[in-house]
């Protein structure tokens, strides 16, 4: 562990608040305000505690705090870096938006089990800030369970056939794969390293030693594809399909899935897992060739298992992008823009040029206020007129024009436009494609911000200009309630604000690497 280690039980604060917030959740059931006032109350508290740590963080410190030791080089701990921060103060920060949402759509749609909703709700993002805060791989591991377990029941939230094909697939995929391959990879970590603590303040040299590296490359290299396939909340193709099954869920769960919790533990997971167990170097080091018997100077020999990993990524992008233009209804649509929306994290991260890097972890936070934006976007939609297909929302921004406002900067954010924060992420991607040499990389990213365009642009068109048939007798319809309206509505204008000061996370991400 490098930089300077602060030994401090401090860090231990969100985790508890996140995990006693179920408890009081239940406690308070017969009052359904007072239930909900606890949610609001958690997520206030556990983002303090997170935005306390951060200028000791900002000065370089690491944080640390051991639990308990399972075997040795195997325990339970916690810290706060650079990386921890980005995602440990998002998680929290958008449960507090998330409860106001939710609020106004399970009693306006008077959603049955809601106190089961609501303490799930709540361990999902325990399991969030557990994972944010994971000093070790292991730590990582039990919370990245914890996640999935918890949000299954949300998936399966209406208890239909549908939200049965749907859950079942989503538990499936998420489980499948931890077990199949990031399992393994943790045993297969232990064994070549000795312990599974992360290479903390130090994104260069990861937890494979020189020594190991030359030894073993074929079996490094393994453990890396074991992790980043074990890593199935990323939605790399072809591990993708559980997320726009799991859209049965009522849309504030959207939101959960795509912004808050699930697929920004899955992008963060391997952020952690390239930069912090592997590092740029052996990352880099390590080929293609090493996985796969190849002659030394081919293609697949000249190329690194990271940027291998961007080539994937950046065809997850492109196909993802492409089936989103063929979907009818706004919640799958949005879907399969999240799995292209994450993917440009994972090409960030795994290009190894320090503005990709930066770019790649920015957009963490980024996606999630925008995309956070486009599901509440869609709930208060459906909430107001009951209505899912796009083709049906001809001249619907005329009666609902907060929402639609919000959605479309929201949506100028997706599509990579000044001044919405997606258009910095993007920014510092296509220059760590240049930085970096990946000329086929910088193609795809541009081609998917074309299809970006395509798949939103029309929603918007669609709302603001085209006129509603008469039979549609939009006259009926107007905005949803106002805990569903304003917070959407601030999640936006936070999107603009980190488009105009993206130090705001950028300063996080220096401190990884003193880019």
């Amino acid at each position: 562990m490098n930089g300077v280690t602060i030994e401090s039980a401090r860090i231990l604060l969100p985790v508890v608040i996140t995990l006693i917030a179920p408890l009081f959740v239940w406690l308070m059931r017969k009052d359904e305000n007072k239930r909900e006032a606890v949610s609001f109350i958690a997520a206030a508290l556990t983002f303090v505690c997170m935005l306390s740590m951060a200028p000791a963080i900002l000065k370089g410190e690491v944080w640390y705090c051991h639990v308990t030791t399972i075997l040795p080089g195997l325990t339970i701990a916690f810290s706060a870096d650079g990386l921890s921060m980005v995602f440990g103060l998002i998680a929290p920060f958008l449960w507090f938006f998330v409860t106001s949402y939710n609020i106004g759509y399970m009693r306006g749609l008077d959603e049955h089990a809601q106190t089961r909703y609501y303490i799930c709700f709540a361990v999902a993002i325990f399991g969030a800030v557990g994972v944010a805060l994971a000093a070790n791989v292991f730590t990582l591991y039990l919370f990245y369970e914890i996640i999935t377990v918890f949000t299954y029941p949300l998936v399966y939230h209406h208890e239909d056939e549908e939200a049965k094909v749907g859950a079942r697939k989503y538990i499936v995929y998420l489980m499948g794969t931890s077990k199949l391959f990031l399992l393994p990879a943790m045993v297969l970590t232990y064994v070549l390293v000795g312990n599974l603590d992360f290479h903390l303040a130090d994104i260069v040299n990861g937890m494979f030693s020189p020594q190991v590296v030359a030894e073993h490359p074929r079996l490094v290299a393994l453990t890396y594809w074991l992790f980043i396939f074990g890593v199935g909340k990323a939605a790399l193709m072809p591990f993708h399909n559980w997320l726009p099954s799991a859209m049965v869920a009522p849309t504030p769960v959207s939101a959960l899935l795509h912004a808050v919790a699930v697929v920004k533990a899955g992008v963060y997971c391997v952020c952690r897992i390239v930069l912090s167990v592997f590092g740029t170097k052996t990352a880099g080091l390590l080929t293609m060739s090493q996985v796969y018997i190849g002659a030394p100077g081919s293609l697949l020999g000249d190329l690194s298992i990271a940027h291998g990993t961007a080539y994937i990524a950046g065809f997850t992008l492109v196909v993802a992008s492409f089936i989103a233009l063929t979907k009818d209804d706004i919640k799958a649509r949005l879907a399969y823009s999240t799995v292209a929306q994450l993917s440009y994290i994972v090409v960030g991260v795994t290009m190894l040029a320090d503005t990709a890097i930066q770019g790649g972890v920015m957009h963490i936070a980024h996606h999630a206020f925008s995309k956070i934006t486009l599901f509440m976007g869609a709930g208060a939609i459906y909430v107001a007129t009951h209505l899912k297909k796009i083709s049906l929302m001809d001249g619907l921004g005329r009666r609902m024009p907060w929402t639609f406002g919000a959605f479309g900067i929201a949506s100028l954010s997706m599509i990579g436009m000044p001044p919405v924060c997606g258009f910095v992420s993007k920014w510092y991607l296509i220059n760590g494609t240049l930085d970096s040499g990946q000329w086929p990389i910088l193609l795809l990213l541009l081609l998917s911000t074309a299809l970006n365009a395509g798949y939103f642009v029309p929603i918007l068109y669609r709302a603001f200009f085209k006129p509603a048939a008469p039979e549609a007798n939009i006259e009926q319809y107007g905005e949803a309630s106002k805990t569903m309206v304003i917070p959407l509505c601030i999640t936006a204008t936070i999107s603009v604000f980190l488009g105009l000061y993206p130090q705001t996370f950028l300063n996080f991400v220096n401190i990884l690497g003193k880019f």
